[in-house]
């Protein structure tokens, strides 16, 4: 008798073991009612005025079914229902959320989800997608330079600022000149550094100084305020001599300053020219009174001085 009804439960276990596998496959074979190119976005920012203030939701059906569709925050509890029983088509059915709740006020910055519940098949599905709501704004902490000054020629000597940053969370960094931006890294950091050639519009810029605002913007669209951009003063220099007007005697010899950071730089004064190096341009005045041009070029950029004969 004990062996019979061990025979018996060991027959039972095995069928109800088969029963349960025929089921697990026949739910592995059975397709999810919810196709690929069903997306929602990554982050959204209410306050941001931009493309991202509000999440897109695309859900594309394999049949059509009546849907609603619920925001759920990070603990799965409902924040907003977006849609309840509406008849949705089969392919994509889009929605959209604007980071506000059933009470209509904005929901507190963290991580959602939506919930998509298919009244004629039943079945509740949670997407995996999370949705980041970020209204933080991206502010600058520090800014340094390599250097204030520089001569971008090409020549490999000062040929850039490298803009030195530090952010208060990870922000693509923008630069600006004259309210336009001219800068913006790849990188998604809350620190690194960009460099600038002194390119604006795509054309090189002429000597003198220009102020530069460093601010940011993260993947969610907020921007640093404008009053709160950090702002350096850079001077482009190719070359420049101490003075513009000087005055020799005939036949004597004289000195100018020159500033630039290359190794050789040529000159011209009235027929005569050369090439010099260093800081200090030395040469003879022509042994006629009179008014003279010296031109001092480096790299195609000149600068020009008066010299006056007596």
């Amino acid at each position: 008798m004990q062996r019979l009804l061990t025979t018996t439960i060991l027959v039972g276990l095995l069928v109800a073991t088969a029963a349960a596998f025929a089921v697990t496959e026949r739910l592995k074979l059975t397709k999810s009612p919810l196709m690929p190119g069903t997306k929602v976005s990554k982050v959204l920012s209410p306050t941001c005025s931009c493309a991202r203030s509000r999440a897109n939701i695309r859900i594309k059906l394999r049949r059509p079914d009546l849907l609603t569709v619920t925001v759920l925050d990070a603990r799965k509890q409902p924040v907003r229902t977006l849609v309840e029983g509406v008849d949705a088509r089969r392919g994509l059915n889009f929605f959209h959320w604007d980071g506000l709740t059933d009470g209509n006020v904005l929901a507190h910055d963290g991580t959602f989800y939506a919930e998509v519940h298919l009244a004629n098949q039943h079945q509740t599905i949670v997407l995996p997608n999370r949705i980041e709501l970020d209204t933080t704004k991206p502010l600058v902490k520090n800014v340094t330079l390599n250097r204030e000054e520089f001569s971008p020629d090409g020549d490999g000597q000062a040929d850039f600022v490298r803009i030195k940053y530090e952010l208060s969370k990870p922000a693509h960094v923008l630069v600006y000149l004259g309210g336009h931006r001219i800068l913006r890294t790849l990188a998604h950091q809350p620190s690194g550094s960009v460099s600038w050639y002194g390119v604006a519009n795509g054309s090189q810029l002429s000597a003198g100084t220009y102020t530069l605002e460093v601010g940011a913007r993260d993947l969610a669209g907020n921007g640093t305020p404008l009053a709160d951009r950090w702002r350096v003063h850079v001077r482009i220099r190719f070359v420049q001599l101490a003075s513009h007007r000087i005055a020799a005697s005939a036949g004597g010899r004289f000195e100018i300053g020159v500033s630039t950071d290359a190794t050789r730089y040529s000159w011209k004064l009235g027929k005569r020219k050369g090439v010099a190096s260093g800081p200090v341009l030395r040469l003879r005045a022509s042994d006629r009174r009179g008014r003279y041009t010296l031109t001092v070029t480096e790299r195609g950029h000149s600068e020009r001085a008066a010299v006056i004969v007596r």
